[in-house]
């Protein structure tokens, strides 16, 4: 097994191979995405160890939406019982993934908590947001920024060690390695990817906004109906594009 190193370019066309899977079957991704929110907010509500046990569990989810997205590519509708592929397929491996990927959100949580004294950590772990004057302090900028660039190198060693792991049967230690190393080689793509990205989930709420502020006049637009609509149009196309970017740069996958 071996990463190709794509075309800058191509980085762009994931999120539209993205598009182009959601479209096959609209309904069942966003019943997908629901259902996988709904799981994980019940699990994140255990008390003590919720959080913690969802996080653990993200990898083997994240095969899930990669089993939906090779269906559509084959023109067929994903089923629901796809979302739990990851449970299925490599399990043990999957929990140690979510178990390194704890470990290291934990890891630069615990460093970002240097420069304001653990509100960053305390607002992404309790979902109790900090006050304005914090917010506002030049410690939590720089604790957004740091936590934000230690977690990039995280963000590559999981981009593709789950289906990795899954799929081609790879350990643990070497999913990490090889997702790593694929997405550096590709750095270019990824960059590019990014970019569209971000356009994408910035430009598209603002219209949203707009269109939505036009057609209630006067009245105050809804946050949590904005919230919902960035759900059900771009969560399932983000979800779809990682599929795209991992049969771009790996072999097509095999079937297990």
């Amino acid at each position: 097994m071996r990463a190709r190193v794509v075309a800058a370019r191509r980085g762009a066309r994931w999120l539209a191979e993205g598009w182009r899977l959601f479209r096959v079957s609209p309904p069942m991704w966003i019943t997908l995405v629901f259902a996988y929110w709904l799981l994980m907010s019940a699990v994140s509500i255990v008390p003590l160890v919720g959080v913690a046990a969802a996080t653990v569990l993200i990898p083997a989810f994240s095969v899930g939406f990669m089993s939906a997205s090779r269906s559509c590519e084959q023109g067929h509708a994903p089923g629901l019982a796809q979302l739990f592929a990851g449970f299925r397929e490599n399990l043990t491996t999957q929990l140690r993934l979510g178990g390194v990927y704890l470990a290291c959100l934990a890891a630069l949580l615990a460093a970002s908590a240097f420069a304001d004294h653990g509100a960053l950590a305390h607002w992404m772990v309790a979902g109790q947001r900090p006050s304005d004057q914090i917010l506002r302090s030049d410690g939590f900028a720089f604790a957004l920024t740091s936590a934000t660039a230690l977690y990039l190198p995280v963000m590559m060693m999981f981009w593709f060690s789950p289906v990795l792991a899954a799929w081609q049967g790879l350990s643990a230690t070497k999913a990490l390695f090889f997702s790593f190393f694929a997405t550096l080689i590709n750095w270019r793509a990824f960059l590019v990817y990014a970019a569209f990205a971000a356009l994408i989930t910035m430009v598209i709420p603002f219209v949203l906004l707009g269109v939505m502020s036009l057609a209630l006049g006067a009245q105050p637009v809804p946050l949590a109906a904005l919230v919902f609509l960035l759900l059900v149009v771009l969560l399932p196309i983000l979800l779809a594009s990682f599929y795209a970017s991992y049969r771009d740069v790996f072999a097509p996958p095999v079937e297990p």
